[in-house]
């Protein structure tokens, strides 16, 4: 028999591992938003088809850790490839303005992005 709370903590220790929102992760096994958020509260248990698609969509998460907390996450079989976010390119408008001359071709917008998380949209009059 499940544990639930045991896998309520597997589940959000691989949610976090890859960095997911449990409505992100939802999406990416293919279940309801929802039923994340049940599992989670512990107001349901997982279904067969839930640890199905968890393990197909995660093929690092093994079948014995997440049921029974036995074995390893990461799986020690598979390598973990981490994400790399390259840095957008700066470029000054002069540079921007080059680029399109060179290729023949004209600006029709520019969107400024601030960090404060709004933004600037420029479009050709």
């Amino acid at each position: 028999m499940i544990n639930n709370q045991e896998f309520t903590k597997r589940l959000q220790k691989v949610i976090d591992f890859y960095g997911e929102s449990a409505s992100s992760f939802a999406e990416k096994i293919g279940v309801q938003r929802s039923s994340i958020s049940h599992i989670l509260s512990g107001r349901n248990k997982p279904s067969l088809d839930f640890v199905l698609k968890v393990l197909s969509s995660f093929p690092e998460v093994e079948l014995y850790w997440l049921m029974n907390g036995k074995g390893h996450f990461p799986s020690q079989g598979h390598k973990i490839v981490e994400k790399q976010i390259s840095e957008p390119e700066k470029t000054s408008a002069t540079k921007i303005e080059e680029m399109s001359k060179s290729d023949n071709k004209s600006i029709d917008r520019i969107v400024i992005f601030y960090t404060d998380g709004t933004f600037k949209n420029f479009e050709q009059s």
